[in-house]
């Protein structure tokens, strides 16, 4: 299964990589890498870098409901794609009930 970071996507739920880089305290560079290899963050047609805010390994795993990750949807104000996640059956893609 592929990585399910910034699906369904909510700008929201993103931050920059220069943000992301600010907050880590680490440089661009090193977040790019990061988003690269552990899957935080992702680009759109070669657009810049968007790093999820609750990119946890749970979350990593497709786990939009878990401990470790309900709560940072909570703290953003983003409980409603918690709400509209539906998970995937096996073989389709994840979607937002309608």
């Amino acid at each position: 299964m592929s990585p399910q970071i910034l699906i369904p996507f909510d700008k929201r739920e993103s931050m920059t990589l220069r943000d992301a880089a600010k907050l880590a305290g680490k440089s661009e560079g090193t977040v790019r890498t990061w988003c690269q290899q552990h899957d935080i963050g992702r680009r759109v047609a070669g657009g810049p870098w968007c790093v999820s805010r609750v990119a946890l390994a749970a979350y990593l795993a497709g786990d939009r409901h878990g401990v470790l990750v309900a709560p940072y949807y909570e703290r953003l104000g983003l409980g409603a794609l918690l709400r509209a996640w539906r998970p995937a059956r096996s073989g389709q893609e994840n979607s937002l009930s309608v």
